[in-house]
Protein backbone atom coordinates (compact mmCIF):
# COMPACT_ATOMS: atom_id res chain seq x y z
CA UNK A 1 0.00 0.00 0.00
CA UNK A 2 3.07 2.30 0.19
CA UNK A 3 2.96 3.54 -3.43
CA UNK A 4 -0.80 3.93 -3.43
CA UNK A 5 -0.48 5.95 -0.23
CA UNK A 6 2.26 8.11 -1.81
CA UNK A 7 0.02 8.74 -4.84
CA UNK A 8 -2.95 9.60 -2.62
CA UNK A 9 -4.91 6.77 -4.20
CA UNK A 10 -5.99 4.97 -1.00
CA UNK A 11 -9.54 5.07 0.23
CA UNK A 12 -10.12 6.82 3.53
CA UNK A 13 -10.25 3.64 5.72
CA UNK A 14 -7.07 2.26 4.16
CA UNK A 15 -5.27 5.56 4.51
CA UNK A 16 -6.31 5.91 8.15
CA UNK A 17 -5.14 2.36 8.94
CA UNK A 18 -1.72 2.95 7.34
CA UNK A 19 -1.25 6.31 9.05
CA UNK A 20 -2.19 4.74 12.38
CA UNK A 21 0.43 2.05 11.83
CA UNK A 22 3.04 4.63 10.89
CA UNK A 23 2.22 6.50 14.08
CA UNK A 24 3.43 3.48 16.08
CA UNK A 25 6.97 4.24 14.86
CA UNK A 26 7.47 1.28 12.53
CA UNK A 27 10.86 2.02 10.93
CA UNK A 28 10.43 -0.47 8.09
CA UNK A 29 7.10 0.99 6.93
CA UNK A 30 8.30 4.57 7.42
CA UNK A 31 11.30 3.87 5.16
CA UNK A 32 9.10 2.14 2.57
CA UNK A 33 6.69 5.11 2.48
CA UNK A 34 9.60 7.53 2.06
CA UNK A 35 10.96 5.48 -0.86
CA UNK A 36 7.48 5.33 -2.45
CA UNK A 37 7.12 9.10 -2.19
CA UNK A 38 10.52 9.60 -3.83
CA UNK A 39 9.59 7.22 -6.66
CA UNK A 40 6.27 8.97 -7.26
CA UNK A 41 7.99 12.38 -7.29
CA UNK A 42 10.40 11.15 -9.96
CA UNK A 43 7.51 10.06 -12.20
CA UNK A 44 6.57 13.70 -12.60
CA UNK A 45 9.74 14.35 -14.63
CA UNK A 46 9.01 11.44 -16.97
CA UNK A 47 5.83 12.99 -18.26
CA UNK A 48 6.06 15.18 -21.42
CA UNK A 49 4.59 18.65 -21.46
CA UNK A 50 1.19 17.62 -22.74
CA UNK A 51 -2.31 17.78 -21.44
CA UNK A 52 -3.98 14.34 -21.57
CA UNK A 53 -7.66 14.32 -22.32
CA UNK A 54 -10.18 14.10 -19.48
CA UNK A 55 -11.13 10.62 -20.70
CA UNK A 56 -7.51 9.43 -20.39
CA UNK A 57 -7.17 10.96 -16.92
CA UNK A 58 -10.32 9.19 -15.77
CA UNK A 59 -9.17 5.85 -17.10
CA UNK A 60 -5.73 6.23 -15.51
CA UNK A 61 -7.13 7.07 -12.07
CA UNK A 62 -9.66 4.25 -12.32
CA UNK A 63 -6.83 1.79 -13.12
CA UNK A 64 -4.71 3.08 -10.23
CA UNK A 65 -7.54 2.75 -7.72
CA UNK A 66 -8.47 -0.70 -8.96
CA UNK A 67 -4.89 -1.98 -8.81
CA UNK A 68 -4.32 -0.37 -5.42
CA UNK A 69 -7.32 -2.19 -3.98
CA UNK A 70 -6.25 -5.54 -5.45
CA UNK A 71 -2.74 -5.13 -4.04
CA UNK A 72 -3.96 -4.04 -0.56
CA UNK A 73 -2.84 -6.31 2.21
CA UNK A 74 0.19 -7.58 0.30
CA UNK A 75 3.74 -6.38 0.89
CA UNK A 76 5.35 -7.93 -2.13
CA UNK A 77 8.79 -6.64 -3.01
CA UNK A 78 9.58 -4.75 -6.23
CA UNK A 79 7.38 -2.44 -8.32
CA UNK A 80 3.62 -3.25 -8.04
CA UNK A 81 1.63 -4.07 -11.19
CA UNK A 82 -0.44 -0.93 -10.97
CA UNK A 83 2.71 1.22 -10.91
CA UNK A 84 3.91 -0.52 -14.07
CA UNK A 85 0.59 0.42 -15.67
CA UNK A 86 1.18 4.06 -14.71
CA UNK A 87 4.66 4.05 -16.22
CA UNK A 88 3.37 2.35 -19.38
CA UNK A 89 0.66 4.98 -19.70
CA UNK A 90 3.21 7.78 -19.34
CA UNK A 91 5.44 6.17 -21.96
CA UNK A 92 2.43 5.89 -24.26
CA UNK A 93 1.71 9.58 -23.84
CA UNK A 94 5.39 10.40 -24.53
CA UNK A 95 5.43 8.35 -27.76
CA UNK A 96 2.14 9.87 -28.90
CA UNK A 97 3.42 13.40 -28.23
CA UNK A 98 6.67 12.70 -30.09
CA UNK A 99 4.71 11.35 -33.06
CA UNK A 100 2.48 14.43 -33.07
CA UNK A 101 5.55 16.68 -32.94
CA UNK A 102 7.10 14.78 -35.87
CA UNK A 103 3.88 15.08 -37.89
CA UNK A 104 3.66 18.80 -37.15
CA UNK A 105 7.29 19.24 -38.21
CA UNK A 106 6.71 17.36 -41.48
CA UNK A 107 3.58 19.39 -42.23
CA UNK A 108 5.47 22.63 -41.56
CA UNK A 109 8.33 21.52 -43.83
CA UNK A 110 5.90 20.56 -46.62
CA UNK A 111 4.06 23.86 -46.21
CA UNK A 112 7.35 25.79 -46.43
CA UNK A 113 8.32 23.87 -49.57
CA UNK A 114 4.96 24.62 -51.20
CA UNK A 115 5.25 28.29 -50.26
CA UNK A 116 8.81 28.49 -51.59
CA UNK A 117 7.79 26.82 -54.87
CA UNK A 118 4.82 29.18 -55.23
CA UNK A 119 6.98 32.25 -54.57
CA UNK A 120 9.57 31.00 -57.10
CA UNK A 121 6.87 30.39 -59.69
CA UNK A 122 5.39 33.85 -59.14
CA UNK A 123 8.86 35.37 -59.37
CA UNK A 124 9.57 33.54 -62.63
CA UNK A 125 6.26 34.68 -64.13
CA UNK A 126 6.94 38.25 -63.02
CA UNK A 127 10.44 38.15 -64.51
CA UNK A 128 9.06 36.82 -67.80
CA UNK A 129 6.43 39.56 -67.92
CA UNK A 130 9.06 42.18 -67.11
CA UNK A 131 11.39 40.86 -69.82
CA UNK A 132 8.54 40.87 -72.37
CA UNK A 133 7.60 44.41 -71.37
CA UNK A 134 11.21 45.58 -71.62
CA UNK A 135 11.50 43.99 -75.08
CA UNK A 136 8.26 45.63 -76.17
CA UNK A 137 9.47 49.01 -74.94
CA UNK A 138 12.79 48.51 -76.74
CA UNK A 139 10.95 47.73 -79.99
CA UNK A 140 8.74 50.79 -79.56
CA UNK A 141 11.82 52.91 -78.92
CA UNK A 142 13.52 51.62 -82.10
CA UNK A 143 10.29 52.08 -84.07
CA UNK A 144 9.91 55.66 -82.87
CA UNK A 145 13.54 56.40 -83.76
CA UNK A 146 12.90 55.22 -87.34
CA UNK A 147 9.62 57.12 -87.70
CA UNK A 148 11.00 60.48 -86.50
CA UNK A 149 14.30 60.17 -88.37
CA UNK A 150 14.32 62.97 -91.01
CA UNK A 151 16.26 60.68 -93.35
CA UNK A 152 13.44 58.06 -93.35
CA UNK A 153 11.26 57.95 -96.47
CA UNK A 154 7.71 56.69 -96.89
CA UNK A 155 7.15 53.79 -99.31
CA UNK A 156 3.76 52.46 -100.39
CA UNK A 157 3.78 48.78 -101.29
CA UNK A 158 1.02 48.13 -103.80
CA UNK A 159 -0.70 44.71 -103.93
CA UNK A 160 -0.84 42.47 -106.98
CA UNK A 161 -4.58 41.96 -106.35
CA UNK A 162 -6.79 45.03 -106.48
CA UNK A 163 -9.08 43.85 -103.64
CA UNK A 164 -6.14 43.70 -101.20
CA UNK A 165 -5.17 46.95 -99.41
CA UNK A 166 -1.63 48.38 -99.80
CA UNK A 167 1.09 48.35 -97.11
CA UNK A 168 3.05 51.37 -95.89
CA UNK A 169 6.73 51.41 -94.90
CA UNK A 170 8.98 54.06 -93.39
CA UNK A 171 12.52 53.24 -94.49
CA UNK A 172 15.68 54.99 -93.33
CA UNK A 173 19.27 54.48 -92.10
CA UNK A 174 17.99 53.28 -88.68
CA UNK A 175 15.72 50.60 -90.12
CA UNK A 176 12.28 49.90 -91.56
CA UNK A 177 8.79 50.08 -90.04
CA UNK A 178 6.16 48.36 -92.19
CA UNK A 179 2.45 48.36 -91.33
CA UNK A 180 -0.75 47.11 -92.93
CA UNK A 181 -4.41 46.45 -92.12
CA UNK A 182 -7.06 44.08 -93.40
CA UNK A 183 -4.28 41.86 -94.71
CA UNK A 184 -5.50 38.40 -95.84
CA UNK A 185 -4.24 35.55 -93.67
CA UNK A 186 -1.64 33.32 -95.43
CA UNK A 187 -2.63 29.69 -95.99
CA UNK A 188 -1.81 27.19 -93.26
CA UNK A 189 1.16 28.26 -91.15
CA UNK A 190 2.82 30.29 -93.90
CA UNK A 191 4.09 33.83 -93.28
CA UNK A 192 4.53 37.12 -95.09
CA UNK A 193 8.25 37.83 -95.63
CA UNK A 194 9.86 41.17 -96.46
CA UNK A 195 12.54 41.37 -99.17
CA UNK A 196 15.01 44.13 -100.02
CA UNK A 197 15.49 44.24 -103.80
CA UNK A 198 19.02 45.50 -104.78
CA UNK A 199 19.66 47.84 -107.70
CA UNK A 200 22.65 45.84 -108.94
CA UNK A 201 21.76 43.75 -112.00
CA UNK A 202 21.50 40.05 -111.17
CA UNK A 203 21.73 40.63 -107.40
CA UNK A 204 19.52 38.36 -105.34
CA UNK A 205 16.75 39.71 -103.08
CA UNK A 206 17.90 40.09 -99.45
CA UNK A 207 15.61 38.35 -96.92
CA UNK A 208 14.28 40.26 -93.94
CA UNK A 209 11.56 39.72 -91.30
CA UNK A 210 8.59 37.40 -91.61
CA UNK A 211 5.26 37.82 -89.77
CA UNK A 212 1.65 36.66 -89.78
CA UNK A 213 -1.28 39.09 -89.54
CA UNK A 214 -3.16 39.09 -86.24
CA UNK A 215 -6.81 38.03 -85.99
CA UNK A 216 -7.88 41.51 -87.18
CA UNK A 217 -5.63 41.46 -90.26
CA UNK A 218 -3.01 43.86 -88.85
CA UNK A 219 0.72 43.43 -89.52
CA UNK A 220 3.64 45.42 -88.11
CA UNK A 221 7.34 44.86 -88.82
CA UNK A 222 10.17 46.73 -87.13
CA UNK A 223 13.46 45.98 -88.91
CA UNK A 224 16.52 47.44 -87.18
CA UNK A 225 19.17 45.78 -89.36
CA UNK A 226 18.65 47.80 -92.55
CA UNK A 227 21.44 47.61 -95.18
CA UNK A 228 24.42 49.90 -94.81
CA UNK A 229 23.39 51.99 -97.84
CA UNK A 230 19.75 52.42 -98.76
CA UNK A 231 20.96 53.89 -102.01
CA UNK A 232 21.73 50.34 -103.12
CA UNK A 233 18.07 49.25 -102.65
CA UNK A 234 15.55 49.90 -105.41
CA UNK A 235 12.39 48.34 -103.90
CA UNK A 236 10.72 46.50 -101.03
CA UNK A 237 8.64 43.40 -101.70
CA UNK A 238 6.46 40.93 -99.77
CA UNK A 239 6.01 37.24 -100.61
CA UNK A 240 4.27 34.33 -98.88
CA UNK A 241 6.82 31.84 -97.48
CA UNK A 242 7.02 28.76 -95.19
CA UNK A 243 6.61 29.28 -91.44
CA UNK A 244 10.33 29.68 -90.69
CA UNK A 245 10.92 32.04 -93.59
CA UNK A 246 13.10 31.44 -96.65
CA UNK A 247 16.58 32.50 -97.83
CA UNK A 248 15.17 33.04 -101.33
CA UNK A 249 11.60 33.81 -102.50
CA UNK A 250 9.57 30.68 -103.21
CA UNK A 251 6.37 32.40 -104.39
CA UNK A 252 5.23 35.32 -106.51
CA UNK A 253 5.44 38.86 -105.14
CA UNK A 254 2.22 39.92 -103.36
CA UNK A 255 3.21 43.56 -102.57
CA UNK A 256 5.99 45.72 -103.99
CA UNK A 257 7.03 49.36 -103.57
CA UNK A 258 9.86 51.31 -105.23
CA UNK A 259 12.32 53.41 -103.23
CA UNK A 260 11.93 57.06 -104.10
Amino acid sequence: MYEAYALGALDAPERAALEAHLATGCATCAKAVAEARWLVSQLVYLAPEVSPSDMLKGRLLQTVRSEAKSSAGSAAAGVPYWLSAVIAALLLITVYSAWNAHQAKEELRASNERLTAHIQQERTVAQQKLAALEEQMAVMKRENAILIDPDSVKITLMPQKIEVPPLVAMCGPKGIVLTGQKVPMPAGDRVLQLWLIPKAPGAKPMPSMAVRPDENGWIRMVVTHAPASLGEIKALAITEEPASGSPQPTSAIRWVGAMS
